[in-house]
């Protein structure tokens, strides 16, 4: 799966709620989508504005088979990164902060 593919799925799954968190530390500080710091509107013009020259992807740390995507990007005067992967029919986020 290529940047627009990502992010065409990621922002559908935005828009119909279809998301999830991966436990992990310091998820006050590293995914400020879980714990409400940044809405999910937020999250979407954020990615929605992100380039393909932004956007990686790598295995994940744990499961080799899955698929991590990660933008990093500037918005509103911040750099942003998001970083997650997707379970059908889900968004698993691992990371939104600034």
């Amino acid at each position: 799966m290529g940047f627009k593919d990502a992010k065409a799925q990621v922002l559908s799954c935005l828009e119909s709620g279809n998301i999830l968190h991966e436990a992990r530390g310091d998820i006050d500080i590293k995914n400020l989508l879980s714990t409400g710091q940044i809405s999910i509107e937020d999250v979407t013009n954020i990615l929605k504005r992100a380039r393909g020259n932004q956007y990686e992807c790598s295995s994940h740390h744990v499961i080799n088979t899955i698929d991590v995507h990660i933008i990093k990007t500037n918005h509103q005067g911040k750099h942003w990164y998001i970083k997650w992967y997707f379970v059908e029919p889900n968004s698993v986020f691992i990371s939104v902060h600034n």
